[in-house]
């Protein structure tokens, strides 16, 4: 059977809408969300630390290029972070640094760089093949990216394995995810995505919201995403925001903590199940 690190080598995947191909890791776990507001960041984080307390190693890189905001969340003042590499001062690997409270491993943004969310394409592409490369040293990186569907998070979410995309129940935001699900759709990578409902405030509604969600793809689009998991509105959470520390920290047995594990339990084998099809259509 093939390791965790076997399943890291990464390969290139046919983009369905014009027949060209991309890159993709074969472990990388990206986050997206339609709009801001609904938790990524925070999900992110504690899902790296999920995934780190099931004996994983991980890595947490900060995509959200322009308004990065991982390090502020976990209150890390880093000495080094993507802005050195996008200006070519350092390669990817050199600016990773261990938050050992959690027991993985950062990449910092750079909040307030326009600059790093306008890159010109071929940059952010070597930025991209940096991260899959890189990618190869771990278990499973995990990738906050950007609210919205510009390129960057296109293209992060392209490399990804597996793209979890996190709704609330407000209408925006249900909009903005299935506008997130339709663009996918027209370059060939509806088929990564799965969904998480974030606050949701029981399993009911977030049932219900995912039902939402779920109906509108299948009547206009005709997929059928996965629902990932929901996390329950928890005052813990808020709770340990304000005080910058990890949720499975601070108040391990929450609702939410429990929530989130077992989103990062799902997520992770649905990585190894797609890793392994992937392996298989490569040899044909």
């Amino acid at each position: 059977m093939a390791t965790d690190m076997q399943l890291a080598q990464n390969t290139l995947s046919p983009d369905l809408a014009n027949g060209s191909v991309f890159p993709r890791g074969k472990n990388i776990l990206a986050v997206a969300s339609g709009k801001g507001g609904v938790g990524k960041t925070f999900f992110s984080i504690s899902l790296t630390h999920a995934l780190s307390r099931m004996g994983k190693k991980a890595l947490l890189f900060d995509g959200d290029l322009g308004l990065a905001n991982v390090d502020v969340q976990l209150g890390l003042m880093p000495k080094r972070d993507l802005n050195d590499v996008i200006r070519g001062r350092l390669s990817l690997d050199k600016v990773v640094q261990r938050y050992e409270d959690g027991g993985f491993d950062i990449i910092a943004g750079r909040s307030g760089q326009a600059s790093l969310s306008a890159l010109p394409s071929q940059r952010l592409g070597m930025l991209r093949d940096q991260l899959i490369d890189l990618s190869d040293a771990y278990d499973v990186v995990v990738v906050d990216l950007g609210a919205g569907v510009d390129r960057t998070v296109r293209m992060f979410s392209a490399c990804a394995t597996r793209t979890l995309l996190v709704s609330t129940d407000e209408p925006t935001s249900l909009t903005d995810a299935y506008a997130f699900i339709k663009l996918g759709a027209a370059a060939g990578m509806s088929k990564n995505i799965s969904i998480v409902v974030n606050m949701a405030s029981s399993k009911a509604e977030g049932e219900k919201t995912y039902k939402t969600l779920l109906k509108a793809c299948e009547n206009f689009l005709r997929l059928s995403p996965p629902l990932a998991g929901m996390v329950r509105q928890d005052p813990k959470v808020k709770e340990t925001i304000r005080h910058q520390t990890p949720l499975l920290m601070r108040s391990p047995n929450c609702d939410a903590a429990g929530d989130i594990e077992k989103i990062a339990q799902f997520a992770y084998k649905e990585m190894v199940d797609e890793a392994k099809a992937l392996q298989k259509a490569m040899r044909g």
